[in-house]
């Protein structure tokens, strides 16, 4: 199941009212169960950079059905998944890219956002979610 192009409008509305009440510029990225990307928003005098990051993290926390920010902890030096944002054409490991799992659990996608501190993209991209769903999966033996 994938995210509907209803809800990543839903979901990147949501984003972007949130981040006009931070006082914030924007990239919001929606990408479905595939990672494919489903929706995408770059607000007026938001960074060309943050385009990129905003889309990778997206693609990060669906792969991994994680946050951003959880795979960021675990990627340090000594840590399990040390050099991990080198692999799947790179990734994103610090926050503002969210999983979107709906009411019943299942991953149908994630959210990423970029153009400020990472605390503003978490916050944007957690408002962005919480419209269609949840952010965090059921727990699964085979998950860190």
């Amino acid at each position: 199941m994938h995210v509907t192009i209803d809800d990543a409008q839903k979901i990147v509305a949501a984003a972007v009212k949130e981040a006009q009440q931070t006082k914030t510029q924007m990239c919001i990225a929606v990408v479905d169960s595939g990672a494919d990307l489903k929706a995408f928003f770059r607000m007026d005098g938001a960074w060309v950079g943050s385009i990129d990051i905003a889309i990778k993290k997206a693609k990060t926390a669906v792969f991994f059905g994680m946050p951003t920010g959880a795979i960021g902890k675990l990627s340090q030096p000594g840590g399990p998944l040390f050099g991990i944002e080198h692999s799947n054409d790179g990734l994103i490991t610090f926050p503002g890219g969210l999983p979107i799992v709906d009411n019943e659990g299942v991953l149908v996608g994630a959210i990423g956002v970029s153009g400020s501190s990472v605390e503003n993209d978490h916050q944007v991209a957690a408002a962005g979610v919480k419209v269609v769903g949840v952010s965090d999966l059921p727990e699964h033996p085979w998950r860190t």
